[in-house]
């Protein structure tokens, strides 16, 4: 299975392969440690302008003294003489007041602090939930979105803010792709009659012309390169319905076997050799077993001398697998997904061969992304291609 086609590469949320980025902070959470940052910050600024003031007030009012001055304290004026020592007791008690004073209203202003701080973060989180809310209400709707679903709407209600702005432009935006898919449908349905028809209109007058006995010779072998011709361009306009066809959203799912699919799909290769073991998955078991067959005849087509194909299915840790492999001419390591692409063959042929019309990667990547799988090419060195799909295991 050296040449093929293909879509887009696996997209990393939809199951391919891709780096495990690090957890992120939430939105919510960082809301939250900046309303309770700021919290925090208004009270120690708090904390600090009280300080400055309480320890001002209580220099300019408590007892002062000299040696040899006479003051009143509180209560009817009274001269008290006052020696040094009276006045060292009074500068110490003063001072042990300040210190007592200042001490408990910084501790407990703290503690405050702290407090507050706290039912700052509680606050903050429920605002920051109550905030983005809708956002949330954007996230979930667009996560659910499919080509089958897009006639939902996120309606927003509300205030005519920003958001409420946002969630508007959102659902224009999906009204506009509803009615692009809806038009793409009918196209794809309007296509198969209408290329299908005159092609199977020309073939059956050719086939019939060519029953003449009396046809030349000459004439004979150009009506059957005309009915090669005809042959690849009917593979040709189905490989491409069968791709659109594959890359819609599945609406219809079904739990299946892939060996048994794998089983029927081996009648037309006798010659190939299998390792089928159990892997359920749910999808649409037509375009599963259209996927296996194209495998398989990608397989046959592009081998050599050799004429190995195996065919594997089974499970492993991250889902059901179907695994493919042949012996063949020698890929590249770096041409290897470039198969996959639409009309991508190893030796840069695109006019369409009696080979194929090289979409059979193709279809079998859309399949394989429309039942939220994986498909991947792998070089074997010694010449050929391992092809492994990759889906999710039914419960």
């Amino acid at each position: 299975m050296s040449a093929g086609g293909g879509t887009r590469p696996a997209d990393p949320r939809g199951g391919g392969a891709g780096p495990v980025s690090a957890r992120r902070i939430s939105v919510r959470l960082r809301l939250t440690l900046v309303y309770g940052s700021l919290f925090f910050a208004a009270g120690v600024i708090l904390v600090l302008v009280n300080y400055f003031f309480v320890e001002r007030v209580i220099s300019q009012t408590v007892l002062t003294a000299k040696p040899g001055t006479m003051f009143r304290s509180d209560g009817p004026a009274i001269p008290i003489p006052l020696d040094a020592d009276a006045v060292r007791a009074v500068a110490v008690t003063k001072e042990t007041y300040r210190e007592n004073v200042m001490t408990s209203m910084f501790r407990w202003s703290l503690a405050a602090v702290v407090i507050v701080g706290c039912v700052g973060l509680v606050i903050g989180w429920i605002v920051a939930r109550r905030a983005l809310a809708p956002l949330h209400t954007m996230t979930e709707t667009a996560r659910r979105l499919s080509e089958s679903t897009l006639h939902r709407r996120i309606a927003l209600d509300g205030p005519h803010d920003e958001l409420r702005e946002l969630a508007d432009t959102f659902d224009s935006m999906l009204g506009r792709l509803d009615r692009a898919f809806d038009s793409q449908r009918r196209f794809v349905a309007n296509a198969s009659h209408e290329l299908r028809t005159p092609l199977a209109i020309d073939r059956a007058l050719l086939q019939v012309s060519m029953t003449d006995p009396e046809l030349p010779r000459p004439v004979r072998r150009v009506g059957a390169e005309l009915l090669e011709s005809n042959t690849r361009q009917q593979r040709l306009i189905e490989g491409l319905l069968l791709l659109a066809q594959s890359e819609r959203e599945l609406t219809d799912r079904r739990p299946v076997d892939l060996a048994e699919l794998a089983g029927s799909a081996l009648t037309s290769v006798p010659e190939a050799v299998a390792d089928l073991r159990p892997a359920r998955v749910e999808g649409d078991p037509v375009l599963l077993e259209r996927m296996i067959g194209n495998l398989l005849d990608n397989a046959v087509k592009y081998n050599d001398e050799r004429g190995l194909v195996v065919l594997r299915t089974g499970r492993d840790r991250r889902g059901s697998v179907v695994t493919v492999e042949n012996t063949g001419r020698v890929v590249p390591g770096g041409r290897a997904d470039d198969l996959f692409e639409p009309f991508r063959r190893l030796d840069r042929d695109r006019t369409g061969s009696a080979a194929g019309a090289g979409l059979g990667l193709s279809i079998v990547r859309a399949i394989a992304q429309a039942h939220r799988g994986s498909a991947e090419a792998r070089p074997r060195p010694d010449g050929g291609l391992q092809v492994t799909v990759r889906l999710p295991s039914a419960p």
